[in-house]
Parts: C-alpha cells; structure tokens; sequence
C-alpha cells in the first residue's frame, strides 16, 4: 500500500540516535539544552492541536521520574517525563472511566493554556512527528510503570539507556520495551466488508475485526484464525496493506486484506457483540453520517483508515 505511513502514528523518519541512549555524559548534556513532554497517567500535555514541551528544569517537573530520551527531532532532543504521581487540586476534573476519557487535567504550574489531555482526542490533529514523538512515549512511560520488578527474580529494576532498557540490580536481567503485535483485517466478500463491534464500545461503533498474534503463529495465520474465532467465516489468501504504532497501551497493528470463502456469521460473544456484513453503500452512509445502525471506527484509527481507502479504491 504506497500511502500506507500516512496513517496516523504512521512515522516521521524520527532520529532515535540509539547510540545516544549508552552514552550517560551525553544524555545528560541533551537534556539540559532539549525539550521534555510531561505525561500524566497516560495522558500528554497538549495546547490546543500541539504537544506542549518543558524544558527540563520546569519545576512542574520536579515530582516527576527520571527523563526517558525519545530520540532527536531536526537537532533537538526530546524527552519525556512521567507525573504521574501529582494529584490534581480537589474540585478538577476527575478522569473518567470507559472508552474515551474528555477530561482534562491542568497542573497550576503551566500555562492556563495546557492541560493533560487523552490522546484518541487529539491524535489526528497533530503533525507526522509530533505523533511519533507522542506514541513512542505514551508506550514507554507505560511500559516502565507497569514493569517495575524484574520478571526473573522479582527484584526492583532501575531505567537504564535512556528509557529503553530496565536492568536488574539484583541478578543482573535486562528487560528492553514490548510491542504486543495485534493484527487487524479488511476481510471482504466481493461488495462487502465484515465488521464487528466489542461490548462496551460506543452505541453503533463498528469496526475491523482484530486480535493479538500468538506465540508460533505467522500474521496470515493469525488473521485466519482471529476471523474463524470471532466470526465462524473462513479466509482464503492474506497481504499485507500497513502497520500502525498503537499506544494504548503499546501495540502495533498489523493490518491486512483477505477475502471469505464462507459468509455465515456465527460470533464468539466473549469476543463481539455483534458482527455483519456491510455493502460499499452502506459504508459509505455509515462515514456520512446517515446509516440508521453503524457508526465507523474512531478517525486516526488504522481501521478508519484501511476501510476509507477501500472505499477509494487506494489500497494499491
């Protein structure tokens, strides 16, 4: 698919200088003359369409944990740093729970202008590199406060490279970032595309069918599989269309097309909820706005974006 990086979180060409990360004297140096994106509990600092950045010595910093390098952005380093454990001033706003959290939280020691902000809400309004800068580090701060300890003797870990390893003190493991790989597919049958919706998702949200590669498991066997699973409908043939980095919390989805050799739907409801075949024409409504039953995937969704160039015709 020649257009295929242009999905969001598609990539920038984003300099992550790995040799930078084992060079402590040099990592140093970067942060005192880079730029950092504080993240509060998943959520980046925003300002209106763009990341808002600190330099390293703003005190609303001063609580946070240590800096993990995300690579050079046109010379400039960026950094990102992790607050999340600054408790907002009784009476703000609360995150809420659920499928997609629009509060926003603002810290008293920024600009009235930012607030920390759930990124599904803004990801389509930032630039290529803004958006790689911002899902390398949501999938990076998450992935070190939920792998404190290490996964050999339990042992506390320490961040080590910059943020992008964890070393055992104790035993000496070393424990590097995770992608879960999850593959997403555009499986059609001649006019037709099948979609599914999960329980607990917004009212008539529909999407592509998808699910974690397993271990020994090829992507075409993979797609094959998660489809029989969820749906009862076999597939034939599998390729590969685009990827897109999915911080949330730190996946990478792997998106294909397949045509069904079989129609019959028969669902997995520990999986969907619901699943049906959807003709061009009802896609479309469904993108307008006008379809009575489905609402499609979320904008800046690699789902969104697959089933809006099949509608094109662009998956060339």
């Amino acid at each position: 698919m020649r257009i295929a990086e242009t999905v969001t979180f598609g990539g920038s060409g984003l300099d992550r200088n790995a040799a930078l990360r084992r060079d402590a004297e040099g990592l140093g140096e970067a942060l005192a003359r880079g730029m950092v994106l504080p993240i509060w509990r998943g959520k980046p600092l925003v300002a209106g369409d763009r990341l808002a950045w600190v330099p390293q010595d703003h005190p609303v910093l001063a609580l946070g944990g240590p800096a993990i390098f995300l690579g050079m952005d046109e010379g400039l380093p960026r950094f990102a740093v992790d607050l999340s454990g600054w408790a907002p001033e009784a009476g703000a706003d609360a995150p809420e729970s659920g499928f997609f959290d629009q509060t926003v939280q603002r810290h008293p020691a920024l600009a009235s202008d930012t607030g920390f902000t759930e990124l599904r809400g803004v990801m389509t309004l930032l630039d290529p590199r803004a958006a790689e800068l911002v899902a390398t580090a949501k999938a990076l701060v998450q992935w070190h406060r939920s792998h404190g300890f290490c996964s050999t003797c339990g042992a506390g870990s320490e961040m080590t490279e910059g943020g992008w390893q964890r070393t055992c003190p104790a035993c000496g493991a070393d424990h590097f970032p995770r992608t879960d790989p999850v593959v997403i597919m555009l499986v059609t049958r001649g006019n037709s595309v099948l979609l599914g919706r999960s329980p607990g998702w917004p009212e008539g949200m529909y999407s592509l069918l998808a699910g974690f590669v397993e271990p020994g498991e090829t992507i075409e066997a993979a797609v094959r599989r998660e489809v029989l699973e969820e749906t009862g409908v076999r597939c034939g043939a599998v390729s590969y269309l685009a990827s897109q980095p999915w911080p949330f919390p730190a996946s990478l989805m792997i998106g294909a097309r397949c045509e069904a050799t079989t129609t019959e739907i028969k669902i997995d409801p520990l999986e969907l909820e619901s699943a049906l075949w959807v003709s061009r024409e009802e896609l479309v409504q469904a993108f307008a706005g006008r379809h009575p039953v489905i609402r499609p995937s979320r904008k800046g969704a690699i789902a969104n974006f697959i089933l809006r160039n099949w509608l094109a015709d662009r998956l060339e």
